[in-house]
């Protein structure tokens, strides 16, 4: 873990590590075991659970590889330790309003947790950037692909 490298909460750090147990040591077994009963059929080039077995084998080999780099560079920090909780850091909860005063609930979340239909906006993205030290009451001014909307900061939560 890097200190300055990209944020992810406790938990989202706890849901790559599982994912990347899970691979090693349940799903890469599995598919070792049955290329090999497959390479002892005889011929390969035509055996299509060898084929594919090898093919599944290199896709779980690069995530590890991928999952374990992402790892190394991700840097955890836990919301609920947060000094300032009076403005919106990594991992609040902010609840913002529109011009028609249309609420949405978002929580700032690392990029590898982010699930915009649970309303986890990861922490790069444009809305969670303009929203970064805001407190109760503050305006921002988001430039989103649709083009430029303003939104009240009307709550701020943390864990």
């Amino acid at each position: 873990m890097k200190p300055d490298g990209p944020p992810i909460s406790p938990a989202g750090m706890a849901s790559l590590r599982a994912r990347y147990d899970h691979l090693l040591g349940t799903e890469r077994p599995a598919i070792v075991e049955i290329v090999s009963w497959a390479a002892g059929n005889g011929d390969r080039s035509e055996n299509g659970d060898y084929l594919y077995g090898r093919k599944r084998m290199r896709e779980i080999d690069r995530e590890l590889a991928h999952l374990a780099r992402r790892m190394a560079k991700l840097r955890v920090i836990d919301p609920s330790a947060q000094a300032d909780k009076g403005r919106a850091w990594f991992g609040a909860t902010v609840t913002i309003a529109d011009e028609d005063d249309n609420e949405r609930v978002l929580t700032l979340v690392g990029d590898d947790e982010q699930d915009a239909s649970l309303g986890k906006i990861g922490w790069s993205a444009p809305l969670a950037r303009a929203l970064r030290g805001a407190a109760i009451g503050d305006l921002r001014r988001v430039h989103l692909p649709g083009g430029e909307k303003e939104w009240e900061v009307v709550a701020i939560v943390y864990p």
